[in-house]
């Protein structure tokens, strides 16, 4: 039986596609201090499903209306990623926080323009790298920021599989489309580098971020052979750790994500699971002072409710941000545009001096 707060946020959901059925819905109906007000989506066949399916109190097939709505809250921005950065502005512009589905955007400049509208808003923007609210990864930063002193290295990987969708489509139920549903005007999966890169580098390289701290500089080697492709990215903290991601889309084998960090007082080793497992990561903390190890459990793995939980302590309480900011959604996109530049030039490339798209 699920408990709700008294006081709870007002949620409402842009689009109604494969992100929003897998993980949203059920994250503002599972929330604490949530709850789904409204669903929008211009295909009226999927809006009517979806509405039967959750039962909303508002059902909208126009945004402009959905943001008009003085009893609604906060937005969750579960669309293209073309879409991102234009839907959160026009949420922020109507007086509405937003959760805004990763990356916020495909360029440095998009980025930047999301940021001045929150700056001149005021309202909450967080971004949705739901993997901050997976629990042994909190307590692996919680350690490395308390615990471990300097930290000395970071290795990180994150390889997709050729077998993801055999393990997804036993666990999942098939996603309701529609023919009437609006999609960007190009095909985003027309260049699979920055395809790949936006929808799987973005949760490397801010998981990388989030334990160590801001990237200044990459260098990227990128492989290319029978339909896989292969980033190695040498990376400089500003720390002065060095790191090492692997972005590899897709290994023959099983999923394979996780990290190893080395530090002054410590290491961490971890395995990270397929998201939709819904599966908290196993991760293995050492104590150098009395060479012991510590295994959180991560009983609860439904880090999509967490990170809206999260979301909306900040919005109701003023709780501090859990998650990651705009600022964060913009050193993503810097980071992830270095590591382009860096394939192209075969040169080292500081983050700082980027501009453009990924």
């Amino acid at each position: 039986m699920i408990k709700k707060d008294e006081r709870r946020l007002r949620v409402g959901v842009l689009g109604a596609g494969p992100i929003a059925q897998f993980a949203h819905f059920e994250s503002c109906t599972k929330a604490r201090n949530a709850d789904l007000y409204a669903i929008c989506d211009v295909a009226p066949d999927l809006l009517q499903r979806m509405g039967a399916a959750w039962e909303p109190q508002k059902l909208h097939d126009d945004y402009d209306r959905m943001l008009a709505d003085p009893e609604l809250d906060a937005v969750i921005v579960a669309t293209s990623d073309a879409y991102h950065v234009p839907m959160s502005i026009k949420a922020l512009e109507a007086g509405k926080h937003v959760l805004c589905e990763k990356p916020i955007g495909v360029s440095v400049e998009e980025g930047q323009q999301l940021a001045e509208a929150v700056r001149r808003t005021g309202k909450i923007l967080q971004v949705g790298h739901m993997k901050r609210f997976d629990q042994p990864i909190e307590a692996a930063r919680d350690f490395v920021r308390d615990e471990i002193g300097e930290v000395l290295a970071l290795k990180a990987w994150y390889c997709d599989s050729t077998h993801r969708y055999t393990n997804t489509d036993a666990v999942q139920p098939l996603p309701v489309t529609s023919k009437l549903a609006r999609k960007p005007s190009g095909n985003p999966k027309a260049d699979l580098r920055q395809y790949f890169m936006l929808a799987h580098g973005s949760h490397l390289v801010d998981t990388a971020r989030f334990l160590c701290g801001d990237i200044v500089a990459v260098r990227a080697r990128l492989a290319e052979r029978f339909g896989a492709y292969c980033w190695f990215v040498e990376t400089e903290f500003a720390s002065g750790a060095l790191g090492h991601l692997d972005l590899t889309v897709a290994v023959r084998m099983d999923w394979h994500e996780g990290f190893q960090l080395y530090g002054e007082n410590g290491s961490v080793i971890a395995k990270t699971f397929n998201p939709w497992f819904f599966r908290s990561s196993e991760v293995e903390i050492f104590h150098e002072k009395d060479a012991t190890v510590r295994k959180p459990l991560g009983a609860d793995g439904h880090f999509y409710r967490r990170q809206l939980e999260g979301f909306a302590d900040t919005v109701l309480t003023g709780a501090p941000m859990r998650g990651a900011d705009v600022e964060d959604g913009i050193a993503s996109i810097r980071a992830m545009v270095a590591i382009a530049r860096s394939v192209e030039s075969g040169e080292r490339v500081e983050l700082a001096s980027v501009t453009g798209a990924v």
